[in-house]
């Protein structure tokens, strides 16, 4: 792993929270970009987004720091059904982790808080404002500087993320463009770092296995 890669992996570990959520609904549950969810050892994290890949299964993805292949996954909202997913493989260089859902007890949704996705886009550029949709701080949104390393992976907004946001979406409009994955410095001051979308699927096109030909529901 690169040495920008570490650091970018650094800020993001503070982003994962070991809290709970309120269990209180039945299967299925809705789960969708920016909902909270639960790993085995109780860390939380948002999700980035949901929908089917080209097998037809379903499938949902996350920072790759918020957990471990295999793990299981429940809905932050819905605890009390149990787990829903399970943790297929994670990629530790470009932070994302991706999740295979039991059909039967999710309920894929394209709208969470103020954030709707409706598909996936190429990353933002300067001078975009791009939204984010956290399970902490819900819809938070700011100046896009770009991919300021190069390489078309990393992109750098002035967006507040904190404890708990990992993973959540970040949006021009309708259209996912990154996920969070950390910031620079000061939660809500520093920086914002995130992974670009399309990035993560040409990585998971290149894996090959669940996730390939994905599309947001």
């Amino acid at each position: 792993m690169s040495v920008r890669s570490w650091w970018i992996i650094a800020a993001a570990l503070v982003l994962a929270w070991a809290g709970v959520g309120t269990a209180s609904a039945q299967a299925p549950v809705p789960l969708g970009g920016g909902s909270g969810i639960v790993f085995d050892d109780g860390s939380t994290c948002t999700l980035t987004t949901i929908g089917y890949d080209g097998a037809g299964q379903l499938v949902g993805f996350t920072a790759g720091h918020c957990a471990v292949a295999g793990a299981g996954v429940s809905a932050e909202a819905d605890q009390a059904v149990g787990t829903v997913g399970t943790v297929s493989f994670v990629n530790n260089d470009l932070d994302y982790l991706l999740i295979v859902f039991d059909a039967g007890l999710v309920n894929p949704i394209n709208h969470v808080g103020s954030t709707t996705i409706t598909g996936v886009g190429l990353p933002a550029q300067f001078p975009a404002i791009a939204c984010k949709e956290g399970r902490t701080t819900g819809q938070t949104c700011g100046l896009v500087y770009g991919d300021v390393f190069g390489g078309a992976t990393w992109t750098l907004s002035q967006i507040c993320v904190i404890v708990g946001d990992s993973g959540g979406p970040i949006v021009v409009g309708t259209t996912l463009v990154a996920i969070v994955n950390g910031y620079i410095g000061v939660p809500c001051l520093g920086p914002q770092v995130g992974a670009n979308f399309t990035r993560i699927l040409d990585d998971v096109s290149a894996r090959g296995g669940p996730g390939v030909g994905f599309h947001p529901i």
